[in-house]
């Protein structure tokens, strides 16, 4: 049964120079955007009692409160579900994150991704490092007791250091980490900038993170999420453990009855057919345990390889010798219930996963 739903706002006041997701500044239309989405809600959610809830984007923040209850209001939630919010910081006053609280919003994801003012001016961020500040101290007035930054590394002239001293300074419970990459449909994929990074000096970065993090409580739970234990994002785990979700709004993407889907990127299209499906695949035995090998080697905690064998009658030790022997011990490491990456494996995931798919 799906108990976990993802909801797509696509709005933007102004795009990231390093922002290759579908998103548009015409704030204009989001009242009709809004009209479509609850149809397309209502069209195809089933009634079932939610655990996890996530508003992402784009900048979900843009909504009234008014537009977010409304959604809201549709969905069964359990007593303990999870509601996220990502929001930018310069959304966040106190009256709005009190109203976000009240209406059930109990977790807010923050996009802070440096606290270098030069920086955040450089890459086309629409907020200064005070006004993360302020965000997290108007959450925490409201009742949030669950906020979650991110980080992203590998941007030009950031002491990584620094931004990682101010997130465990304020107490923060969750960082969601990501190594800048430019993607050829983002400003920065038509007009480079200077000083970027390399891919060993991104990874010299992602181990002194997880180093970092470690010593001040923080888990890795999955290649780019850390938290303080209980504070982990109950929404993500259900993507890496494979279950499946509702996803809802304009270039969503949704996992039902073994079904993967996307909506159309495309505004007017959506707007004139929010019920409608873009793209269909129905996945075979063989592409739903490639996936739940891609995604559990994602996990922290690895692979459990008795479910694996009782889910899909295989044996798994025996399928995959050959690639288990190349990367053992460096890169993959036996654990009491199956196989995790090494730090070492995690630096090459996107490599060492690549062997499993057929």
């Amino acid at each position: 049964m799906i108990k976990s739903a993802y909801i797509h706002i696509p709005f933007c006041k102004q795009k990231c120079k390093y922002c290759s997701f579908v998103s548009f500044t015409n704030i204009d239309k989001i009242n009709i955007y809004i009209d479509s989405l609850i149809e397309d809600i209502n069209s195809n959610y089933k009634g079932e009692a939610l655990n996890t809830l996530y508003f992402g984007g784009g900048t979900p923040s843009l909504l009234d409160i008014e537009f977010l209850s409304k959604i809201i209001n549709i969905f069964k939630l359990n007593t303990d579900c999870e509601v996220t919010l990502e929001m930018n910081p310069d959304d966040a006053s106190l009256d709005y994150l009190q109203s976000l609280f009240d209406i059930g919003i109990n977790r807010i994801s923050i996009g802070s991704q440096t606290f270098d003012d030069n920086v955040l001016n450089l890459i086309g961020r629409r907020h200064n490092s005070k006004q993360v500040f302020n965000a997290i101290k108007f959450a925490d007035k409201a009742g949030f007791k669950n906020i979650s930054l991110d980080l992203i590394y590998g941007l030009p002239f950031v002491n990584l250091k620094n931004d990682l001293e101010i997130i465990s300074d304020l107490g923060i419970k969750h960082v969601s980490t990501y190594g800048l990459k430019i993607e050829e449909n983002s400003y920065w994929g038509k007009f480079p900038p200077q000083n970027i990074p390399n891919d060993d000096e991104q990874a010299d970065m992602y181990t002194m993170i997880n180093d970092f993090l470690g010593k001040k409580g923080y888990k890795r739970y999955e290649i780019s999420n850390f938290a303080i234990p209980g504070y982990e994002s109950r929404h993500n785990l259900n993507y890496w453990d494979n279950n499946e979700y509702y996803g809802f709004g304009l270039a969503s993407h949704g996992y039902v009855n073994g079904i993967r889907y996307s909506k159309s990127q495309i505004f007017d299209k959506y707007i004139n057919n929010p019920t409608n499906f873009e793209n269909k695949q129905v996945l075979t035995i063989q592409e739903k345990l490639e996936e739940e090998i891609f995604l559990g080697f994602r996990k922290a905690e690895g692979l459990d390889i008795n479910k694996i064998q009782e889910k899909y009658g295989i044996d798994f030790n025996t399928k995959y010798n050959s690639i288990l022997n190349k990367f053992m011990p460096d890169y993959i490491e036996k654990t009491k219930s199956g196989y995790k990456l090494t730090l070492n494996g995690v630096l090459l995931s996107n490599n060492i996963l690549a062997e499993f798919i057929d």
